[in-house]
């Protein structure tokens, strides 16, 4: 009886259940479909869901999904996948299957999200750009000796000018690039002027975290710059406390930088003395130096970091030098041409960056600098007296000089995120200089109230597809002249690592105070830049290729008259390889500039080659690391086709070509060895640099006597520069950083 009890029992259980699971069954509704981008690219492992509910799915490697749910009447499906923006679609769930088809828009981010490249080299920002100098690399570069501009020159379209100071830019002279640092001009980034002989650049790379070379096309937050802009930004608070202490035979020098136990603020100073006159009694120098060249510069900062994540920044660096030189007088070389220089410098720059909330950020500048120069020029008999000749084109040459020259600027620029990681920016400067001279007896002044106002907007599209849009407005006092100058930019992604960037822009900039000088009836020289590169970077290579054209409009033209009258232009095709991967160990890269370019300016009879360009530059760059050794060796080789020179005479309304030609090949190599050691307490590190190892002639153009009937080559002072020194640093391990840069 019992086992027939238990019997019915499971045929009711079994019955009960399969109605159930029919009921069930019935009461489901499967849902399916796909999941693709707007470009019709399948997403694989997007979540599929009906909102509100625990009911989903996720979508296959063909974009497919399918569900089945128990709700019912007016539903959500929602879709999400990391790096896509959430979609919806409202659907009413009834009997029926449902199919669905969902297209992700890509969420635009910083980290995937495509860079405008045209133009510009950046470093620093490892998230954004791809790093191409770092702090380390310029004090690693073989024969460069840390001066940020050399390291520069290895770069393309870049040329290697060696007898003036400046970066010679795309077919621009020296004086079309300018310096920002923290987003202000910096006056004078160079030491005074030398004749004949490159002045290098005043300011540490240890000073610098992020670096943008902008060979053209640049922001429009900058300006009064033909060519180009090296735009610096300068270090945050360290993460901790150091002193530090640098020997060598031409100089000495000593540091502290202290940060607070909270790590929110700190403050340091430095003072470097470097005297040549030892190093000259050993390597012996072309010019005769009556003073050897002396150096005093002294610096100080502090940083804090404010509550609501943004800093306030104040760097100042003072500098006093002199030198003294004698070289034959080209004219008559009995006599001689003594150059005598004394210069000072003070520089000063404060910064505020703040976060104001809502998206808006705020960052405001205010540099200061003052540059003195007191310059004579003498000629002088062969016992070194002062004598006059009677010929003008000899006695012309004995004269004073003294300089000062102030340049005061205030900016503010105001940032406002838009939708994603598009933003507005805009804001606006006011610069005062203040230049006087005295030449002999003649005085001259050069006041100038400069304002600008700008606006620029980064806009990502999508994550393949961003745009820069800028007009910038400025206006100068001393030559009554305003302009208005439009830049675009834009970038598209091409593949993984890969994308094309193509650039627009007009740029303005006043005439140099040296033609100022004779009359301020001039208006602004102008170059309008046509930009298009494509680059591939991964995390240890980096390819580019860029090709431009820069038309130059308004040149300053001093003969027969003092005008605009000037024109050019410039085109050619850069390369760029840099490589940490295929070699084990071995950090090197390669650059390549072909340059076509032409101007009519200063005294020019027509359209010629200016004497600072040549058609080819390269350069290569190795580093290694043996770490076995804690040594690194790195080598330079600089390359230079031949740069054309010119002697003019004048006839009648115009100058004529005398004589013409071209100088040799440029060739340099240069080498340094850094060893890593510990001594004592401090970390120290050995640098030996030598610049043009194998000693190779150098010829940088011509100088002329009054006539023509004597020319003479101008060279370097020395065929070659040696420098040995001892830095050592104490609470921060200087060794390990050159250790990871190079592994």
């Amino acid at each position: 009886m019992w086992s027939q009890i238990q019997t019915t029992m499971k045929h009711l259980t079994v019955a009960f259940l399969l109605i159930f699971s029919a009921v069930v069954t019935n009461a489901q509704v499967l849902i399916s479909g796909t999941v693709k981008d707007n470009r019709g690219r399948v997403i694989a492992g997007a979540s599929i869901a009906v909102k509100g509910s625990y009911d989903g799915g996720v979508s296959d490697s063909t974009s497919r999904f399918s569900f089945k749910t128990f709700e019912k009447g007016a539903q959500v499906i929602v879709v999400s996948s990391i790096g896509y923006k959430l979609a919806e679609q409202a659907v009413t769930i009834d009997k029926d299957p449902i199919d669905v088809n969902f297209m992700l828009k890509e969420e635009v981010s910083e980290l995937k999200a495509v860079t405008v490249t045209a133009g510009s080299f950046e470093a620093g920002d490892k998230k954004r750009a791809a790093t191409v100098l770092s702090s380390l690399d310029v004090v690693t570069t073989g024969g460069a000796n840390a001066d940020i501009s050399a390291v520069v020159k290895t770069l393309p379209g870049a040329q290697q000018v060696g007898e003036q100071e400046g970066l010679f830019v795309r077919g621009g002279a020296g004086y079309e690039t300018k310096q920002f640092i923290d987003g202000t001009m910096v006056n004078n980034p160079f030491f005074s002027s030398v004749p004949d002989i490159a002045q290098r650049g005043r300011f540490s790379p240890f000073l610098f975290k992020g670096t943008v070379f902008s060979t053209g096309g640049y922001s429009a937050l900058y300006g009064q710059a033909l060519s180009s802009a090296l735009i610096l930004e300068s270090v945050d608070v360290p993460e901790r406390s150091e002193a530090s202490l640098s020997i060598s035979p031409i100089f000495l020098g000593a540091g502290i930088q202290k940060v607070a136990s909270d790590k929110k603020s700190s403050w340091g100073m430095r003072y470097d003395y470097t005297n040549l006159a030892a190093y000259f009694k050993v390597v012996k120098q072309t010019p005769d130096y009556f003073t050897v060249p002396e150096y005093h510069a002294a610096d100080a900062n502090f940083r804090i970091k404010t509550k609501k994540g943004g800093i306030v920044k104040y760097y100042t660096t003072f500098s006093a030098n002199r030198l003294g030189l004698r070289r034959p007088n080209i004219d008559e070389p009995s006599l001689k041409n003594a150059f005598g220089l004394k210069n000072t410098n003070w520089y000063q720059n404060l910064s505020w960056r703040e976060n104001l909330g809502n998206g808006w950020k705020m960052n405001l500048g205010l540099s200061y600098s003052t540059d003195h120069n007191e310059i004579l020029n003498q000629v002088q008999d062969q016992q070194n007296r002062m004598v006059a000749t009677g010929s003008v084109w000899i006695d012309s040459t004995n004269f004073t000089l003294t300089t000062r020259a102030d340049l005061s600027q205030l900016k503010a620029v105001f940032d406002k995120r838009l939708s994603g990681i598009s933003v507005v920016r805009f804001g606006g400067e006011y610069l005062y200089s203040y230049n006087k001279s005295l030449y002999n007896q003649y005085s001259g002044l050069l006041p100038d109230h400069f304002k600008a106002l700008f606006s620029e907007a980064d806009l990502y599209i999508t994550n393949d597809l961003a745009a820069k849009a800028g007009v910038r407005f400025e206006q100068s006092s001393i030559i009554s002249k305003a302009n208005i100058a439009p830049r675009l930019s834009l970038a598209y992604k091409t593949g993984r690592g890969g994308q094309m960037s193509i650039a627009y822009g007009i740029f303005y900039q006043k005439p140099e105070n040296s033609y100022l000088n004779a009359t301020t009836r001039f208006g602004y020289t102008k170059a309008t830049h046509y930009i298009i590169n494509y680059i591939r970077n991964t995390t240890l290579q980096t390819f580019r290729v860029e090709a431009f054209y820069k038309k130059y409009d308004d040149l300053v033209k001093t003969y027969p008259s003092y005008d605009n009258s000037g024109s050019g232009y410039a085109k050619g095709l850069e390369l760029y390889w840099r490589d940490k991967k295929t070699f084990s160990g071995l950090d090197y890269w390669i650059s390549y500039s072909y340059l076509d370019t032409k101007r009519d300016y200063l005294n020019y009879p027509q359209q010629l080659q200016p004497n600072f360009a040549a058609d080819h530059t390269a350069s290569l760059v190795l580093k290694r690391f043996v770490s076995s050794i804690n040594a690194g060796f790195n080598f330079t080789y600089s390359y230079a086709s031949r740069r054309p020179y010119y002697f003019m005479v004048k006839n009648g309304n115009k100058y004529d070509i005398a004589d013409r030609g071209t100088t040799i090949d440029y060739h340099s190599l240069g080498f340094s060895m850094n060893y890593l050691a510990s001594m004592g307490k401090a970390y120290g590190v050995f640098v030996l640099s030598v610049t043009n190892v194998f000693n190779q002639n150098q010829v940088f153009g011509y100088n002329y006597s009054h006539d023509g009937a004597r020319k003479e080559a101008i060279t370097p002072a020395a065929p070659r520069f040696i420098f040995l020194g001892l830095f050592l640093s104490w609470g921060v391990d200087r060794r390990q950083d050159a250790i990871n840069s190079n592994l």
